[in-house]
């Protein structure tokens, strides 16, 4: 089976090829350090930093990225809903509407979403090599697949169309393969995103679909769900077979300890720090109750305690018409 086309979209960035945009595609770390006001620039994290870490790029157009762009976007053309409210940017289609930005919730952010395709997810592009597979919410990729449309809200150097996942621009039935892994915590309205998901979809085709449990609060623009595994079935069982269904090891448990460990620990002062530390996982079976007063409890942020929160509370009033 012949794989399809490829450009790599990331290099190693240098003294003499810099580009900052490209730098913080690249590297979501430094990109956030640079919307708090931590880092200057990204060329700062480069001249201090970057440099000796082997710090990657992304590339930001090229003449082979441009030309598989367009052969891409040509077979997409028929499968376009065209009559939806969009504009051209350059080679590509942006369907993101004042009008979807408002009922999304749509912000414009710094931040870069970027992750790797599982053997899963890259097994399902190979198989569809000739085909189309919709990658929604494709985030910043490395890799650019002449066959895989990176649909996104952001216009990153692999965004191939601009839009929301509530509502694809594109007709039934378009696709022979759907990607979606960790989007649908971002989305407002995550059961129309996977109804969408299911319209573009051809009979037969194939969706991947990832989606966090316990993870904290994290991402871009927003993070509003996050799901059990009987949750993420709901969505597609009733319109589609699920095949295979499991905790793979990048989201192995461990993770959400860790994720979990050192972000409370670095919501904390220095002393509290070091006695939260100091704690066995022994100390930790005591009765919950027992920890309110402890100055690793009380002293933590109020930013961290919104992104770690074991729930939220909230009272609200109906309006006068």
């Amino acid at each position: 089976m012949t794989g399809p086309a490829t450009i790599a979209l990331d290099g190693r960035v240098t003294a003499e090829n810099f580009n900052e945009q490209g730098y913080l595609q690249a590297n979501p770390d430094v990109a956030r350090a640079v919307a708090q006001g931590i880092l200057l620039s990204g060329r700062q994290h480069f001249d201090h930093f970057g440099h000796k870490e082997n710090r990657r790029m992304a590339v930001t157009a090229n003449a082979a990225l441009t030309a598989m762009r367009r052969e891409k976007l040509a077979r997409l053309a028929p499968h376009l809903k065209l009559d939806m409210p969009h504009v051209m940017r350059g080679d590509k289609y942006d369907f993101l509407s004042d009008a979807l930005r408002a009922e999304t919730a749509v912000i414009d952010t710094v931040n870069v979403s970027s992750n790797p395709y599982s053997l899963g997810v890259q097994d399902l592009i190979k198989r569809h090599a000739d085909g189309l597979v919709l990658d929604c919410g494709a985030g910043s990729r490395p890799i650019y697949y002449g066959n895989v449309v990176n649909y996104e809200i952001a216009d990153y150097a692999s965004t191939d169309v601009i839009g929301v996942g509530e509502k694809l621009p594109f007709k039934d039935n378009s696709f022979d393969g759907v990607i979606s892994m960790a989007v649908l915590e971002h989305v407002r309205d995550p059961f129309a995103c996977a109804a969408e998901i299911v319209r573009v979809l051809k009979p037969g085709g194939q969706l991947a679909c990832g989606v966090p449990f316990l993870q904290p609060v994290h991402g871009y623009p927003h993070h509003y769900y996050n799901m059990t595994g009987q949750g993420l079935r709901a969505l597609f069982e009733r319109t589609l077979v699920i095949d295979y269904h499991a905790v793979e090891e990048a989201a192995h448990p461990v993770w959400s300890l860790a994720w979990i460990v050192n972000s409370w620990a670095n919501g904390l002062d220095e002393a509290a720090r070091e006695q939260f530390l100091a704690l066995r996982m022994s100390d930790l079976q005591q009765p919950t109750h027992r920890f309110l007063k402890e100055p690793w409890v009380k002293n933590l942020s109020e930013e961290k305690q919104w992104e770690l929160a074991s729930g939220t509370f909230l009272i609200a009033h109906n309006p006068e018409a």
